[in-house]
């Protein structure tokens, strides 16, 4: 079945407008452009969204899911969780570059995704039940554990200050950081 013409044209903007935040964020991305690579013009982005400002927020609602949900968390394997989140965002960088503009024009502080509801609730249960099963240290706030591991995966994403990966480089250096990530991992938060 076909999609209608005007979800198309509002698929054609919010797709359009993901890839402008991603490169430019919320202040340099530029309407014209969004509208000239959606195929589309400025009426009706404006008709579909509103403002360039809840155009950003569709955007950032459509991934930000992607972004929490791309890879389940299991309580007795936290270091495949870090390289699996790397391998994320690795695949997916434009993803890393929309969340690092909404920290840094939107929220500064506090809980990024803070939408009213639990968002993690499945992963901090997954790393209480790895805490209860010996498989994590059961002195680390489950919360904590969950930033340390996210933020030890982005050691190398578009968001880190050293160095970002590509998917372009070379397979043995990828797997160089994945097992280097998946150590240290494991030495951090392994009981005892």
């Amino acid at each position: 079945m076909s999609t209608p013409k005007g979800e198309a044209t509002k698929r054609r903007i919010l797709d359009a407008a993901s890839a402008e935040f991603a490169e430019r964020g919320i202040a340099g991305a530029r309407v014209d452009r969004i509208a000239a690579e959606a195929q589309s013009n400025k009426s009706q982005m404006y008709s579909y969204f509103g403002s360039k400002d809840a155009l950003f927020d569709a955007a950032y609602a459509e991934h930000i899911g992607w972004m929490v949900n791309s890879v389940p968390l299991r309580g007795d394997d936290l270091p495949g969780y870090a390289v699996a989140l790397y391998d994320a965002y690795l695949a997916r960088p434009d993803i890393v570059r929309l969340t690092t503009w909404a920290r840094l024009e939107r929220r500064p502080a506090g809980d990024l995704y803070d939408d009213g509801t639990d968002h993690n609730r499945l992963k901090i249960d997954a790393i209480r039940e790895g805490q209860r099963a010996g498989s994590i240290d059961p002195t680390l706030d489950p919360h904590d554990v969950l930033s340390l591991v996210t933020a030890m995966s982005m050691s190398w994403s578009p968001a880190s200050p050293l160095i970002a990966a590509s998917a372009s480089e070379p397979e043995e250096l990828h797997a160089r950081r994945r097992e280097a990530l998946a150590s240290t991992v494991a030495r951090a938060f392994s009981p005892g």
